[in-house]
């Protein structure tokens, strides 16, 4: 008897009925796959912040690994892609932040513990409703392996992985110069910080040369520290050299400080003398570290931790934010101005969350070596990241990923590991409160161990205190990989790992793709994964960056109850090639909305004329020839997945089933079907069978609740199969 679909299409209800019974099915576990699925193919999800709702960057992410995995399981894979959800120390502690500002409470009157139980109560609701977000986008992974960054299991690795480093010499506490976020009080990475363009004026002051009318002129945007000057810089080169070796006088505070010879100075820059004030400059700083013989005064800091004026600043500076010590140190300095201030169009670092003007300061710090070999003799981490990569052990996708990764790697400098926050993993480290032996003082009292010692293992002493800092996110995340599998089934390290994709978006290769890989070696001596894909940041018709201010943010939720997931997921995937940028409007998604009702019409057309027989059909040279088409694009559409070309795949699964198989053949069809000549008709019934289910697979990977409704009902078959797990 003929089965005959619905006449219309009802994306809301297939969609939750149909998730429902992948889930019931198991086939999301890969032990539960049938027999056929024998080799691993694992994907880690890159977790989402469990901070907020997901956002049309995560929709796409979805896709292209579901995408993946969906394909993978058909060609009869043991599919493994594992969920997660990541804490995002800073980034979640900033929404937070926003939000108990809203609520008018005081952030930083709020005690640390009570701190932490309330962003941890707030992150564990959205990480549930982000988890049922992902299931509504139709992300086929397994549930029942899911982790989060800081569950206990995870936190014991990351603490193992860091007293390894710890104990190889990697890791190291020291003053140095680190980023500042004067309004979130924290450290910031190099590569949490974004570059602005900001008009500052350039300041030219005399310093007087000690015993001498003349005057040595240097150019500055920051008059307000030139209390904390220690010494000049010049270049040797330059129209100063003569006077190396000299002292002058500081305008403001009127100590004595040297004249020094740098290479570092930029001679085209200013007047190619450079006022040096370690502790409020990078460059400073290290030209101070190379010329402490010459510099005989300590350096020090002239503002505080909240961008305000110290009392080392002097008494008209002191409690002054920047902005206000900077007119009035240029009052005081008024004598001292050789010319008129200029203009100065310069890039500034800012806080990639607040923009707020990064304050440089030297802080005691955990840092990591990146490129110094660990005790054991074995390679940096940097190299044996770099190693990876130009063994082809590695592959990028796009591969021109590959240079970038290696430019970037070039200039790597030690990172900043410890946070001064409340939410995150806190550090493993424990420092001894007397100190009473000399081995103890040489340890500097730091103990690093994964559990709180009881005692000093140095002097014996049982008063401990543990640091308050956290590690930064990217840290911990760094060995998600192997910390997922490692933590979850037994035997699923060595069954799944490495992995085979690492997908994720190009804005992060630095950030964690890199840290992943040297993480991954370091730790257990394999890469991490075999391939990194790398997709581009979602942009709105116009190429413009969505953002809510210019209002033109697509919700992928909310437009995928107006058309459908399916249409949400394919209009993603078409016209967006790796590493570019994907273009995408709600008039895209309501076109290809159009296509799913046109695999809807057409299956039910097919559904609706068909007629099961037990004899054998007599296909026409026609028939064949189409039948072969479809084979053909079966394998051109493999192909391209291979290659992780899914632009090209969808594609090539759209136009076939809307221009070769809607347009032509099934009207093609259409007189036959009305034949008095049963066997032809038969003929014809059997061909369009035949290719709307070879269709349906082909689609199934990027609009999987449609094919499967379509496929479930299929009147060719009396037993109830599951599309998801069927042969490619």
């Amino acid at each position: 008897m003929n089965k005959e679909l619905p006449s219309i299409y009802d994306p809301k209800q297939v969609e939750k009925d149909m998730y429902e019974i992948w889930e019931k099915s198991g086939y999301f576990n890969p032990d539960k796959l049938p027999a056929r699925h024998k080799k691993p193919f694992t994907i880690i999800m890159p977790p989402p912040n469990a901070n907020g709702s997901l956002h049309i960057g995560h929709a796409l992410f979805v896709t292209i690994e579901d995408i993946m995995i969906r394909y993978q399981r058909m060609l009869g894979k043991k599919t493994l892609w594992l969920p997660g959800a990541d804490h995002a120390g800073f980034e979640t502690q900033v929404v937070y932040h926003k939000k108990i500002e809203k609520e008018k409470r005081s952030f930083w009157n709020i005690p640390r513990e009570k701190l932490y139980k309330e962003i941890e109560e707030f992150t564990l609701s959205n990480k549930k409703y982000m988890e049922g977000q992902l299931k509504k986008l139709g992300a086929s992974c397994d549930w029942s392996r899911e982790k989060f960054t800081l569950d206990e299991d995870i936190k014991k690795i990351v603490y193992q992985t860091f007293k390894k480093m710890y104990d190889d010499g990697l890791t190291y506490r020291a003053e140095k110069p680190i980023n500042w976020c004067t309004k979130h009080q924290t450290t910031l990475s190099d590569l949490e910080i974004k570059h602005e363009e900001k008009l500052d004026k350039l300041y030219y002051i005399n310093y007087q040369i000690d015993g001498s009318n003349d005057f040595i002129e240097v150019a500055t945007t920051r008059p307000e520290t030139i209390p904390a000057d220690i010494a000049i810089a010049v270049h040797p080169k330059s129209k100063w050299n003569k006077l190396i070796g000299k002292k002058v006088i500081n305008p403001i505070t009127k100590k004595k400080i040297p004249i020094i010879s740098d290479m570092s100075v930029e001679l085209d820059f200013g007047t190619g003398a450079l006022k040096i004030t370690p502790y409020h400059d990078q460059t400073d700083f290290t030209i101070w570290t190379n010329h402490k013989n010459e510099i005989k005064d300590m350096p020090f800091s002239v503002i505080n931790r909240y961008g305000k004026m110290t009392e080392e600043a002097g008494v008209e500076l002191e409690g002054l934010k920047i902005k206000d010590a900077r007119i009035k140190s240029v009052e005081l300095l008024e004598s001292n101005l050789s010319r008129e201030p200029e203009d100065y169009n310069h890039k500034v670092a800012v806080c990639y969350k607040c923009n707020t003007i990064i304050e440089p300061r030297v802080m005691l710090q955990w840092f990591i070596k990146m490129n110094e070999k660990p005790k054991n003799g074995q390679k940096s981490l940097r190299d044996i990241a770099v190693d990876a990569v130009k063994s082809k052990k590695i592959k990028f996708i796009p591969a021109r990923f590959e240079k970038i990764f290696m430019h970037w790697m070039e200039n790597l400098h030690d990172w900043n590991i410890s946070r001064q926050i409340v939410w995150g993993i806190r550090m493993p480290i424990w420092y001894c409160q007397d100190m009473k032996n000399k081995k103890c003082k040489e340890k500097q009292g730091i103990i690093v161990d994964i559990k709180r010692p009881k005692k000093c293992p140095f002097c014996s002493s049982p008063k401990l205190k543990q640091e308050e800092d956290v590690f930064d996110t990217w840290f911990s995340s760094g060995q998600w990989p192997f910390a997922s599998l490692m933590t979850n089934k037994k035997g699923d390290f060595e069954k799944f790992y490495p992995t085979d994709v690492m997908e994720t978006g190009w804005d992060i290769l630095f950030f964690w793709v890199a840290r992943m890989i040297m993480f991954g070696i370091y730790t257990t001596g394999k890469i991490p994964f075999k391939n990194v894909f790398l997709h581009g940041l979602v942009r709105d018709k116009d190429r413009q960056k969505m953002s809510k201010s210019k209002n033109n943010v697509v919700n992928p939720l909310e437009i995928a109850e107006i058309y459908g997931t399916d249409a949400v997921r394919i209009a993603l995937v078409v016209g967006s090639s790796a590493g570019n940028d994907p273009i995408i409007s709600e008039d895209k998604i309501r076109g290809y909305r159009n296509f799913t009702t046109k695999i809807w019409n057409a299956s039910r057309f097919v559904f609706m004329n068909y007629e099961k027989r037990k004899v054998k059909p007599k296909f026409t040279a026609k028939d064949k020839k189409n039948l072969k088409d479809l084979e053909t694009t079966r394998k051109k559409i493999s192909n391209y997945l291979d290659k992780y070309d899914f632009n090209h795949a969808a594609e090539t699964a759209y136009h076939y089933f809307w221009h070769t198989f809607a347009d032509k053949i099934i009207e093609q069809s259409k007189s036959r079907l009305k034949s008095e000549n049963k066997a032809d008709a038969f003929a014809a019934q059997e061909v369009l069978i035949k290719i709307l289910i070879g269709s349906l697979k082909l689609l199934h990977p990027f609009m999987p609740f449609i094919t499967e409704q379509i496929y479930q009902l299929n009147p060719a078959t009396n037993k109830k199969s599951i599309l998801m797990i069927e042969k490619w």
